[in-house]
């Protein structure tokens, strides 16, 4: 009885090479896919920030002062860190997905195909990233309550400043959640982390002298907040910024460099088994 041998099957050198990208695009499109299916996440990312906004608006408002900006009312103040928190929550809630992707086992399936482990890190990041613009942009129109008005590069300087913001942050979830087996302790580090990064940037109030000061310099996302503050206050009517900021080459430096490390971070720890593995 003759026996016909399977010629090995052979993979065209193009197809390899496209392969990673081809995974990390499906796995950005499959967030994307995610976020349309829950629109619940929109009210979840967006309304707290706009509550904080609005609330605190109304009550420190009457008693806000900044030195040497006498025309800036606490609502225009706060509004650049109220889009930073749109883009902190949405990278919370993304990289969340993580943990549910091990425990319902698709991680697993994406870890054992023949794609390196940076097209995971890619995937998510990007669609975590897109997400989190998305989410921010949509909270832009509030601007126009006190007289924002941008123009065509400042929108534009706006989206890509927001953009390094997001990849930043959602790679740092995806760092954490990596490393985290449950969506509780997920939850319980980003308290402690985030919020006390978002707060201490310049966000919520600023730091005049002292401590503080030190504290918002070596906070990578308070160059991101004065980026966003910056660029703003161009299209606001007063057009008066808090003294002390750093520059805009400072703001934009800092903020591509802590995207950067951070997507190199998830990057190398994606490289390492976790409990989920199978491998």
């Amino acid at each position: 009885m003759s026996t016909t041998s399977q010629a090995p099957r052979v993979v065209e050198p193009a197809l390899a090479h496209a392969a990673p990208w081809l995974a990390a695009g499906t796995l950005c499109w499959r967030e994307l896919v995610r976020f349309a299916r829950q629109p619940n996440r929109v009210a979840a990312a967006i309304g707290q920030p706009a509550l904080f906004w609005i609330l605190f608006g109304a009550g420190f408002g009457p008693t806000f002062a900044m030195p040497g900006a006498e025309g800036l009312t606490y609502r225009e103040f706060f509004f650049p860190g109220t889009l930073v928190l749109v883009v902190l929550f949405t990278s919370i809630f993304t990289s969340i997905s993580l943990i549910e992707d091990r425990r319902e086992g698709f991680l697993q399936s994406v870890l054992v195909a023949p794609v390196p482990r940076w097209a995971l890190v890619a995937g998510k990041v990007a669609g975590g990233a897109l997400l989190a613009l998305l989410q921010a942009l949509l909270l832009l129109p509030a601007g126009w309550l006190f007289g924002l008005r941008l123009d065509a590069a400042s929108f534009l300087a706006l989206t890509l400043l927001l953009l390094l913001l997001s990849i930043a942050l959602t790679a740092l979830g995806f760092a954490f959640a990596w490393r985290i087996d449950s969506s509780q302790g997920f939850h319980a580090v980003m308290s402690l982390l985030l919020f006390p990064l978002w707060m201490l940037s310049g966000a919520f109030f600023p730091a005049q002298s002292g401590l503080l000061v030190w504290i918002e310099r070596v906070n990578p996302l308070g160059y991101g907040v004065a980026g966003v503050r910056r660029i703003l206050a161009a299209g606001m009517p007063a057009g008066s910024l808090p003294a002390g900021l750093p520059s805009a080459a400072s703001c934009w430096l800092a903020t591509a460099a802590f995207a950067a490390i951070m997507v190199w971070i998830a990057a190398r720890l994606a490289r390492r088994a976790t409990r989920g593995d199978l491998l």
